[in-house]
């Protein structure tokens, strides 16, 4: 949607991996997150912004595929891009690579709440932020 894809690497933690010395699969929507986190930064508007502004951005819905496997230490890179933009929703889509390899992909959806969890329009700055990268 936006052409826009980051790159944010990752350290796999040995708290990340299961008892098969490997990430748990439970694992790969946090790496998802630090991602769309620093997405959302690198584009000139936290999470903490939009919160403090009385939205929420609820993952409603995951998609994850697993190709291989990443064990503790490995350098993770996880590619991130938003894939649609509504007025009350947004996709992102991630790819987790190791050594130039995809081991992981992934498509999250959000819907926009306000404070009493109720669906709302998300706000037409941040919109303009992620259609244009305008704060």
């Amino acid at each position: 949607m936006s052409g826009i894809t980051i790159e944010v690497p990752i350290r796999v933690r040995y708290a990340d991996t299961d008892r098969m010395g490997v990430v748990y699969y439970g694992t790969y929507p946090t790496y998802f997150e630090i991602a769309r986190t620093e997405y959302m930064r690198q584009r000139g508007f936290t999470y903490r912004r939009l919160e403090e502004e009385g939205y929420f951005l609820v993952v409603v819905e995951m998609v994850v595929k697993y190709y291989d496997t990443a064990t503790y230490d490995d350098l993770l890179i996880v590619r991130t891009s938003l894939s649609e933009l509504r007025s009350r929703a947004l996709s992102f889509d991630y790819m987790i690579m190791k050594g130039g390899r995809c081991i992981a992909e992934g498509k999250t959806y959000h819907v926009c709440v306000n404070r009493e969890k109720r669906v709302v329009q998300l706000p037409p700055h941040f919109l303009g932020i992620l259609r244009d990268g305008r704060a």
